[in-house]
């Protein structure tokens, strides 16, 4: 341990440890006050930005009140409503026709008025004049609001929600007679629309998350895009920062001496310091210069020393690609020449061990291949001449002559271009698979069918040769020989879900397996019983050579599902 850091215990490392340590104090100590100055800088500017933020709401929502007001004091002012309450208030009732006119002329009025959906105006008694009906403004609104009015002389009050729809709000006045010495004559009520207080699109945007809540002067809401479930709390809470869904807010408010109505604007505390990302990035990049220059002068004066390390650094670096290179020999201290030559030494030894098991692996992969093809070459051969003998008593001579000639190929196909090429396409395999299964309808006749199921798109994977035909050779011998009626069998190729591999599969309806079968069969594919002259060489050499052919591409497992009296279905996946 003394000896590896006594290694680095270098005048270069001193300089560069202590640089580093008063860098990193000096970095961290003012980021640290920069990050908190500016941090309140710009929460201070934030809050600013919104106090005025909602002062212009506040004064929107004035303007949008004195709005109703102008729109009812022209109602209540019109000479036609002045001259029908100044009789109502004589105890001359108002004729249907006095009544419609007045609706004729209040509809002109709400035409040209944004927000008002309906005029209702009351005599003195409290009975309604328009609309026509019976209905008493006792009934319609809390007596508590007639007080109110008449406190206010013929100012326009705020009434809240209509309590006959939720829809719309309710604004009223106490009506003056100018020609009776402005003495009481009535009351107006007004409807409006909900929607003629809302709000504008920069409060209605929810990316920023900012909450904006409008109360009149009973904390009733009338507009807010707020629909959490502790609104009173927001309402009560004298604090300027609040916790919702975990999360602080910032509350600015302002209450408008026109309506008594209170506009709260809640601001996520996060968004208010949002540009302090700025400042840290400048931060960050001062100390990476900072770092930079310092290594940057560190370097040029211990480049001397420390040139022979380095080149041995890359060196070793290089190994990671598979070849360990020789480092020039350079005249340096006697510790470093020690460890360059004992590098230089390792990495001749290394590379020929390296050398001498991959030429040694390489071999013995070639050889159990060719030993594998070997087993599969006369078996393969003895089964064939088989089925040619079961023939010769029944074909002509034509027919025997095609059978030969389609064993010609079949031989030429497994035998030629052995050394040269051990791949070829589905497509080839499927074509070799047709022409033995002629060979074998010579032994077997009309009954035994085959039919092959593959995409257009997997014709021309490549797959090592005779992997398909061994199953399709032992579904034959195994399925058609041992049943007396029909032999089907099907070559299926299909993509694997969700994997770049194919499946393929050989499936009979022959005499099928037990369970027991099945699990001999499979411990003579693993090796590890003794097998029986020929059973299971076919699928243990088409698993051995899957193994040997993919190495780490497929599992090379060969999967085996039959049951008694319902046939077998024998498959393997390749990579496409």
């Amino acid at each position: 341990m003394f000896t590896y850091f006594k290694k680095w215990n270098t005048l270069r490392n001193q300089l560069l440890v202590v640089y580093l340590i008063v860098m990193f104090t000096v970095l961290f100590i003012v980021s640290t006050i920069t990050y908190i100055l500016v941090e309140d800088l710009l929460q201070d500017n934030a809050e600013e930005q919104i106090k005025q933020t909602v002062l212009e709401s506040s004064g929107r929502y004035d303007s949008l009140f004195e709005q109703l007001n102008m729109v009812t004091k022209q109602i209540i002012t019109n000479e036609d409503v002045q001259e029908v309450l100044l009789k109502e208030s004589q105890g001359k009732m108002t004729s249907f026709n006095g009544r419609q006119s007045l609706i004729n002329t209040t509809n002109l009025i709400q035409a040209n008025a944004d927000g008002i959906y309906s005029f209702e105006i009351y005599n003195n008694e409290y009975q309604r004049i328009i609309p026509i009906d019976s209905t008493l403004l006792l009934d319609r609104i809390d007596p508590r609001w007639i007080i109110r009015a008449n406190e206010e002389g013929g100012r326009l009050i705020w009434l809240g929600v209509d309590p006959l729809d939720q829809n719309y709000f309710l604004v009223g006045r106490q009506i003056n007679l100018i020609n009776k010495n402005f003495s009481h004559g009535g009351y107006i009520m007004t409807q409006v629309n909900r929607n003629y207080f809302q709000l504008n699109p920069n409060q209605q945007e929810d990316e920023t998350n900012e909450f904006t809540i409008l109360v009149d002067s009973q904390n009733e809401e009338i507009v807010s895009n707020y629909h959490g479930e502790d609104l009173a709390k927001i309402l009560k809470t004298d604090s300027e920062i609040i916790i919702i869904n975990q999360q602080e807010y910032m509350i600015v408010k302002e209450t408008s001496d026109l309506t008594g109505w209170t506009m709260y604007i809640l601001s996520p505390v996060n968004q208010l310091t949002a540009g302090i990302s700025t400042v840290q990035s400048g931060i960050a990049i001062a100390g990476i210069i900072g770092l930079v220059i310092f290594f940057i002068c560190s370097l040029f004066l211990s480049t001397f020393i420390t040139k022979p390390i380095t080149r041995l650094t890359k060196t070793m670096r290089k190994a990671g690609e598979g070849v360990l290179a020789h480092n020039p020999v350079v005249n340096s201290t006697n510790e470093i020449n020690e460890l360059n030559q004992t590098y230089n030494q390792l990495a001749a030894e290394t590379n020929y061990l390296v050398q001498m098991v991959y030429e040694k692996e390489i071999i013995k992969n070639r050889t159990e291949l060719k030993a594998l093809q070997a087993q599969i070459h006369p078996h393969f051969l003895f089964n064939t001449l088989d089925a040619l003998y079961w023939s010769l008593d029944e074909r002509e001579e034509e027919d025997l002559a095609n059978v030969v000639l389609a064993m010609s190929e079949l031989f030429r196909y497994t035998i030629t271009k052995e050394n040269q090429d051990e791949w070829v396409t589905i497509k080839e395999e499927l074509e070799h698979i047709d022409r033995y299964m002629k060979i074998m309808r010579m032994r077997f006749g009309d009954r035994l069918n085959w039919e092959k199921d593959v995409d257009f798109d997997w014709l021309y994977v490549r797959m090592p040769k005779l992997m398909i035909q061994p199953l399709v050779e032992n579904a034959i011998l195994h399925g058609a020989g041992n049943v007396t009626g029909h032999c089907h069998i099907t070559v299926k190729v299909e993509k694997v879900q969700d994997a770049d591999r194919l499946k393929i599969t050989v499936t009979d309806n022959g005499p099928g397996m037990s369970k027991e079968k099945v699990s001999e069969v499979k411990e003579l594919m693993e090796g590890n019983i003794r097998q029986h002259k020929h059973h299971g060489l076919a699928l243990q050499n088409v698993q051995k050579r899957l193994k040997l052919f993919y190495e780490m591409e497929t599992n090379g497992d060969i999967n085996i599902l039959s049951e008694e009296g319902k046939g077998t279905k024998v498959s393997f996946e390749i990579p496409v």
